[in-house]
């Protein structure tokens, strides 16, 4: 098995809340951050650029990704080139369709010519995969992002889709595929595995990679001393 320090694949946190962010950005492990709306909402923010450019001043030296929210093409469009303008290190997150399933491809084809750095997010095809590709091809640095964790929901093993979408990609400098919405640490050892570049990670998760190679005899007495502590202290008796 290998070790932390042995993987390729670069890990980023997943979260919108300023003090986890920061916490994380201590760790050595995470190399970069994304964000959502819905992350957003549930942190109770309620002035979007306010936070997004505390952020790019308290993390200014890793990637960082934030989204657009319109669902008109053109205004998405403008928001883009905005969030672009915060931070050399911003990233500009374009979902792959509105919410009316138009595709965003010449969006994102519009703005990569511009120089802005795009992670196309909510991709769950392969076809997906492909075109955005070509659609990023002229980007000076930019994300794919594909949600396994939510393909694994539906029953279907993520990784052989995973797998071709890394060929489907191959060498391109500027494209880097990442794997989003991991459910287990052992996502990141998959994903790493079949050359994916990188995966978002959500806090509790990295905190378990302090456990990667651990002992198994030492950790099932821990087990089995943590459920005989907490009968204990119950006081439960039969």
């Amino acid at each position: 098995m290998k070790k932390v320090s042995e993987l390729k694949i670069a890990i980023y946190a997943d979260g919108a809340d300023k003090g986890a962010m920061l916490d994380m950005y201590k760790n050595p492990w995470v190399k970069g951050f994304t964000t959502n709306p819905t992350l957003m909402a549930k942190s109770g923010i309620t002035d979007y650029e306010a936070f997004a450019r505390d952020m790019v001043k308290a993390i200014p030296d890793r990637p960082i990704s934030f989204e657009v929210f319109s669902d008109d093409f053109a205004e998405m469009e403008a928001q883009a080139l905005k969030i672009n303008s915060w931070g050399k290190n911003v990233n500009v997150k374009i979902p792959i369709t509105n919410t009316k399933k138009q595709y965003s491809y010449e969006l994102i084809e519009s703005l990569a010519n511009k120089g802005v750095k795009i992670n196309v997010t909510a991709l769950f095809t392969l076809e997906q995969v492909r075109l955005s590709a070509l659609a990023l091809k002229n980007s000076p640095w930019s994300i794919i992002s594909v949600f396994s964790g939510r393909i694994a929901d539906t029953g279907r093993d993520p990784v052989p889709m995973m797998a071709d979408a890394v060929k489907l990609i191959g060498n391109a400098p500027n494209i880097n595929l990442l794997w989003a919405s991991p459910r287990e640490l052992l996502n990141i050892f998959q994903a790493d595995e079949i050359g994916v570049k990188i995966i978002t990670v959500t806090n509790d998760v990295i905190k378990k990679l302090e456990l990667v190679g651990k002992d198994m005899d030492e950790y099932s007495l821990e087990t089995v001393k943590m459920f005989y502590n907490d009968a204990k202290k119950a006081g439960f008796s039969i």
